[in-house]
C-alpha cells in the first residue's frame, strides 16, 4: 500500500457470495485481529470506490470482483465505508499473509452464528442475502467538470411498484 496516496477518510468493503458461501479474511491487525471479516480498504486518491474494490480484493484474497449494488454505507466522525455486493469473476482464494493470515469461503449461515465473526459483517451478509436488491448502478451524466460520476439509487422497479 503506498501511503502517501492513501485516503484515510474513505474505504469500501465487499460482500462476495459463491455457492452459498461468503469469502471472508482473518484479520492480523486492529480491532479485527484474529476475526474473519469482508475484505476491503482505504480509497486511494484518484480512485474510485468500485476501482478501490476490486483492487483490495485482488491485493487481499487474488479473487477478481465486480462491484454491484451498495448494501450499507457506515459513517462515523473519522471517516466513511461504503460496501457493496460483489460478484465472483474469477481466482483461487489466497492470502496475502500480511493483512490477512488466511481467507477463506464459509457457508453463509456459519458465519452467521461464528463467534470469530464481528456482528457488522454479519449484518452486512444479511444485507446481501437479504430480499431487499441495494441500491443499484443507475444511468447519471452529471456536469462534466466532475466526470466520471456513478450514482447508485432505488432501482426504477421499486419506484414503479413492480416489485
Amino acid at each position: 500500500m503506498n501511503n502517501e496516496n492513501t485516503n484515510w477518510g474513505q474505504s469500501v468493503a465487499g460482500v462476495v457470495i459463491k455457492d452459498n458461501r461468503v469469502l471472508l479474511a482473518r484479520h492480523t491487525y486492529g480491532n479485527g485481529k484474529g476475526m474473519l471479516i469482508i475484505p476491503g480498504g482505504y480509497i486511494n486518491f484518484g480512485e474510485t470506490p468500485q476501482d478501490a474494490l476490486k483492487r483490495e480484493f485482488m491485493e487481499e484474497t487474488n479473487i477478481l470482483v465486480e462491484p454491484k449494488e451498495v448494501i450499507g454505507i457506515r459513517f462515523n466522525m473519522h471517516d466513511w465505508y461504503i460496501i457493496f455486493a460483489a460478484e465472483y469473476v474469477s481466482g483461487k482464494a489466497i492470502s496475502d499473509n500480511n493483512e490477512n493470515s488466511e481467507v477463506l469461503w464459509i457457508d453463509v449461515d456459519q458465519v452467521l452464528t461464528r463467534d470469530d465473526v464481528p456482528e457488522l459483517t454479519k449484518k452486512l451478509i444479511g444485507s446481501a442475502v437479504s430480499k431487499f436488491c441495494g441500491l443499484q448502478p443507475t444511468n447519471y451524466k452529471g456536469n462534466q467538470k466532475h466526470a466520471p460520476y456513478s450514482l447508485y439509487a432505488v432501482p426504477d422497479s421499486y419506484l414503479l411498484g413492480e416489485v
